[in-house]
Protein backbone atom coordinates (compact mmCIF):
# COMPACT_ATOMS: atom_id res chain seq x y z
CA UNK A 1 0.00 0.00 0.00
CA UNK A 2 1.45 3.36 -0.98
CA UNK A 3 0.31 6.91 -0.57
CA UNK A 4 0.08 9.60 2.04
CA UNK A 5 -0.13 8.64 5.67
CA UNK A 6 -2.47 10.59 7.94
CA UNK A 7 -2.33 10.70 11.72
CA UNK A 8 -5.34 11.15 14.01
CA UNK A 9 -4.89 11.85 17.71
CA UNK A 10 -7.67 11.66 20.27
CA UNK A 11 -7.72 11.21 24.01
CA UNK A 12 -10.29 9.22 25.93
CA UNK A 13 -10.57 10.42 29.50
CA UNK A 14 -12.49 8.35 32.05
CA UNK A 15 -14.70 10.56 34.25
CA UNK A 16 -16.64 7.82 36.03
CA UNK A 17 -14.64 7.41 39.24
CA UNK A 18 -17.12 7.83 42.12
CA UNK A 19 -14.28 7.92 44.65
CA UNK A 20 -13.30 4.26 44.90
CA UNK A 21 -12.21 3.59 41.34
CA UNK A 22 -13.00 0.10 40.12
CA UNK A 23 -13.06 -1.49 43.58
CA UNK A 24 -16.41 -3.07 42.65
CA UNK A 25 -18.15 -3.76 39.35
CA UNK A 26 -21.18 -1.64 40.25
CA UNK A 27 -19.15 1.02 42.05
CA UNK A 28 -18.02 3.09 39.08
CA UNK A 29 -19.60 4.85 36.12
CA UNK A 30 -18.65 4.08 32.54
CA UNK A 31 -18.66 7.79 31.69
CA UNK A 32 -15.79 9.23 29.70
CA UNK A 33 -15.05 11.98 27.21
CA UNK A 34 -13.53 11.71 23.76
CA UNK A 35 -11.42 14.79 23.21
CA UNK A 36 -9.22 16.20 20.48
CA UNK A 37 -7.47 19.52 20.28
CA UNK A 38 -9.74 22.36 19.19
CA UNK A 39 -12.94 20.30 19.17
CA UNK A 40 -15.86 19.92 21.58
CA UNK A 41 -15.73 16.84 23.78
CA UNK A 42 -17.96 13.90 22.92
CA UNK A 43 -19.64 12.57 26.08
CA UNK A 44 -19.24 8.81 26.09
CA UNK A 45 -20.30 5.82 28.14
CA UNK A 46 -20.95 2.15 27.55
CA UNK A 47 -24.18 0.85 26.09
CA UNK A 48 -26.90 0.83 28.79
CA UNK A 49 -26.88 -2.99 28.52
CA UNK A 50 -23.38 -2.81 30.00
CA UNK A 51 -24.24 -0.36 32.81
CA UNK A 52 -23.75 2.74 30.67
CA UNK A 53 -25.52 6.08 30.52
CA UNK A 54 -28.13 6.11 27.74
CA UNK A 55 -27.78 9.90 27.40
CA UNK A 56 -24.15 9.55 26.23
CA UNK A 57 -22.66 8.15 23.03
CA UNK A 58 -21.33 4.60 23.23
CA UNK A 59 -18.48 3.16 21.15
CA UNK A 60 -20.85 0.95 19.17
CA UNK A 61 -22.92 3.95 18.09
CA UNK A 62 -19.78 5.88 17.22
CA UNK A 63 -18.54 3.03 15.01
CA UNK A 64 -21.85 2.95 13.11
CA UNK A 65 -21.77 6.76 12.89
CA UNK A 66 -18.20 6.70 11.55
CA UNK A 67 -19.20 4.28 8.79
CA UNK A 68 -22.23 6.39 7.90
CA UNK A 69 -20.26 9.66 7.91
CA UNK A 70 -17.46 8.21 5.81
CA UNK A 71 -19.93 6.91 3.22
CA UNK A 72 -21.71 10.27 3.15
CA UNK A 73 -18.50 12.20 2.56
CA UNK A 74 -17.21 9.80 -0.13
CA UNK A 75 -20.62 9.86 -1.81
CA UNK A 76 -20.97 13.65 -1.83
CA UNK A 77 -17.48 13.96 -3.32
CA UNK A 78 -18.32 11.52 -6.11
CA UNK A 79 -21.63 13.26 -6.82
CA UNK A 80 -19.98 16.66 -7.02
CA UNK A 81 -17.37 15.49 -9.55
CA UNK A 82 -19.97 13.50 -11.53
CA UNK A 83 -22.49 16.28 -12.00
CA UNK A 84 -25.06 14.83 -9.60
CA UNK A 85 -26.62 17.61 -7.53
CA UNK A 86 -27.57 16.28 -4.10
CA UNK A 87 -29.87 18.61 -2.20
CA UNK A 88 -30.58 16.38 0.83
CA UNK A 89 -29.12 13.24 2.38
CA UNK A 90 -30.15 11.27 5.45
CA UNK A 91 -28.94 7.87 6.57
CA UNK A 92 -30.68 5.70 9.16
CA UNK A 93 -27.82 3.28 9.77
CA UNK A 94 -27.89 0.23 12.02
CA UNK A 95 -25.21 -2.08 13.32
CA UNK A 96 -25.45 -5.60 14.69
CA UNK A 97 -23.07 -6.76 17.41
CA UNK A 98 -23.04 -10.26 18.88
CA UNK A 99 -21.61 -11.03 22.30
CA UNK A 100 -19.29 -14.00 22.64
CA UNK A 101 -19.17 -16.61 25.40
CA UNK A 102 -15.94 -15.17 26.82
CA UNK A 103 -17.53 -11.76 27.54
CA UNK A 104 -16.30 -10.09 24.36
CA UNK A 105 -18.15 -9.53 21.14
CA UNK A 106 -17.90 -8.32 17.59
CA UNK A 107 -19.88 -6.49 14.98
CA UNK A 108 -21.36 -8.85 12.41
CA UNK A 109 -22.66 -6.21 10.01
CA UNK A 110 -23.69 -2.60 9.54
CA UNK A 111 -26.43 -1.54 7.16
CA UNK A 112 -26.50 1.98 5.76
CA UNK A 113 -29.84 3.25 4.48
CA UNK A 114 -29.10 6.57 2.81
CA UNK A 115 -32.05 8.47 1.35
CA UNK A 116 -30.70 10.93 -1.18
CA UNK A 117 -32.60 13.74 -2.83
CA UNK A 118 -31.28 14.99 -6.18
CA UNK A 119 -32.26 18.12 -8.07
CA UNK A 120 -33.22 16.42 -11.34
CA UNK A 121 -34.76 13.07 -12.29
CA UNK A 122 -32.09 12.46 -14.95
CA UNK A 123 -29.57 12.03 -12.11
CA UNK A 124 -31.38 9.19 -10.35
CA UNK A 125 -29.58 6.22 -11.93
CA UNK A 126 -26.06 7.56 -11.51
CA UNK A 127 -26.95 8.74 -7.98
CA UNK A 128 -27.77 5.14 -7.08
CA UNK A 129 -24.68 3.72 -8.82
CA UNK A 130 -22.30 6.09 -7.03
CA UNK A 131 -23.07 4.38 -3.69
CA UNK A 132 -21.04 1.36 -4.85
CA UNK A 133 -17.98 3.47 -5.61
CA UNK A 134 -18.43 5.50 -2.41
CA UNK A 135 -18.29 2.25 -0.44
CA UNK A 136 -15.07 1.27 -2.21
CA UNK A 137 -13.49 4.64 -1.35
CA UNK A 138 -14.66 4.85 2.27
CA UNK A 139 -11.63 4.67 4.57
CA UNK A 140 -13.62 3.33 7.51
CA UNK A 141 -15.50 0.64 5.57
CA UNK A 142 -12.19 -0.50 4.11
CA UNK A 143 -10.84 -0.90 7.64
CA UNK A 144 -13.48 -3.13 9.24
CA UNK A 145 -13.70 -6.92 9.10
CA UNK A 146 -17.47 -7.23 8.77
CA UNK A 147 -19.86 -6.47 5.90
CA UNK A 148 -21.13 -2.94 5.43
CA UNK A 149 -24.36 -3.23 3.46
CA UNK A 150 -26.18 -0.47 1.58
CA UNK A 151 -29.89 0.02 0.95
CA UNK A 152 -29.93 3.41 -0.79
CA UNK A 153 -32.95 5.28 -2.08
CA UNK A 154 -32.97 8.28 -4.41
CA UNK A 155 -35.76 10.81 -4.71
CA UNK A 156 -36.10 13.92 -6.86
CA UNK A 157 -36.71 17.33 -5.28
Amino acid sequence: MTGKTHHYAVAVVWTGNRGEGTASYRGYDRDHEVVAEGRPAIPGSSDPTFRGDAARWNPEQLLVAALSECHLLSYLHLCSVSGVVVVAYEDNAEGMMTETEDGGGRFTEVTLRPVVEVSDGSMTEIALELHVRAHELCFIASSVNFPVRHEPEVAVS
